[in-house]
């Protein structure tokens, strides 16, 4: 049966892709949208990215302007639209903007999820919420793979934050009976990635012939997770029933090094020059993610290895810039 399908920061990275597979399945997206860019404009190419990822599909998408920190906004775009489903994406996506930008951060994230939830509880036709939570919840992995029941020990603004948005969403369930699912992705990567994530800033020094700085090497483990899976994983846990009141890590389920990333890169621009700093004490040890739980309820199964999604990233970079 097809569902309206509100996704808050639906016009962005992760977003754009849920619409996609959204419509293959029949469903009727609504992208409730701020358009902010969180990096300098003197930076971005923002605008020409927004333009490719809703191309062929603009006309099919409901987009509705608006900010999740502010409640009347967001009461108005539920009552009006009254989607059956809302997944929550909007929020400062850049984890090291944390820090430097503590109260945007909170904000988008705290403020957001608590006006959707205050919202929702008083209407009847939601039938789920999803709430985007990240794997940086865990801080320092104790066990690899990291299975959803990891202890919850993070190391900086936006895992903590993250991590009270699920507990803001559990009790609102707990509270008043709201359907819910939370999903910890990780290390997304590939096309359209405007918001200065590792592989993209890797990828644009190096089409540029610049110097690739990586910090930690061999010991900075990421589960690298192409877009296009992160996002029929999210699909898969808003619309299957077995995703009802659960927590789910939606990654690739492999850990790779920084090291593997930079040679996987080299054997498309052979000349770049490497130069390697410490890891930073701040950042968390991690590493793989368990996904057996969304295999086994979900039958997740992502498609792309780091290898063919690079791949395929480089390749969108390459025929994006000869378009533009």
């Amino acid at each position: 049966m097809s569902k309206k399908v509100l996704i808050s920061g639906g016009a962005g990275f992760i977003g754009s892709n849920i619409c996609r597979i959204l419509l293959e399945n029949g469903q009727k997206p609504i992208v409730y949208d701020a358009f902010i860019q969180y990096v300098s404009p003197f930076e971005s190419s923002y605008q020409k990215h927004l333009e490719y990822r809703f191309r062929g599909i603009k006309d099919q998408v409901t987009f509705v302007r608006g900010d999740t920190r502010d409640k009347n906004d967001v009461r108005k775009v539920i009552m009006e639209h009254k989607p059956e489903v809302i997944i929550h994406l909007a929020a400062l996506p850049i984890a090291d903007l944390s820090f430097t930008h503590t109260e945007e951060t909170t904000g988008s994230i705290l403020n957001g999820t608590l006006n959707f939830l205050d919202t929702i509880h008083e209407v009847d036709f939601v039938e789920r919420f999803v709430y985007t939570s990240s794997s940086m919840v865990y801080g320092d992995f104790k066990s690899i793979p990291a299975l959803e029941e990891h202890p919850k020990a993070p190391k900086d603004v936006y895992g903590g934050t993250k991590l009270a948005g699920e507990i803001l969403t559990e009790t609102y369930s707990r509270r008043y009976g709201i359907k819910y699912s939370i999903v910890r992705p990780s290390a997304v990567y590939g096309p359209t990635d405007v918001n200065r994530r590792v592989c993209q800033i890797l990828i644009e020094k190096a089409i540029r012939g610049e110097k690739l700085t990586i910090y930690g090497g061999e010991d900075n483990v990421l589960d690298f997770t192409y877009v296009e899976d992160t996002a029929q994983g999210f699909v898969k846990v808003a619309l299957s029933d077995s995703g009802e009141n659960e927590v789910f890590n939606i990654t690739r389920g492999e850990g790779r090094s920084l090291i593997d990333l930079i040679d996987l890169i080299k054997g498309y621009f052979p000349n770049i020059e490497i130069v390697k700093k410490p890891m930073q004490h701040y950042r968390p040890k991690r590493g793989a993610l368990s996904i057996q739980k969304a295999r086994d309820l979900l039958n997740y199964e992502p498609k792309y290895s780091l290898e063919d999604g690079l791949k395929k990233y480089i390749e969108f970079y390459e025929a994006f810039n000869n378009a533009t």
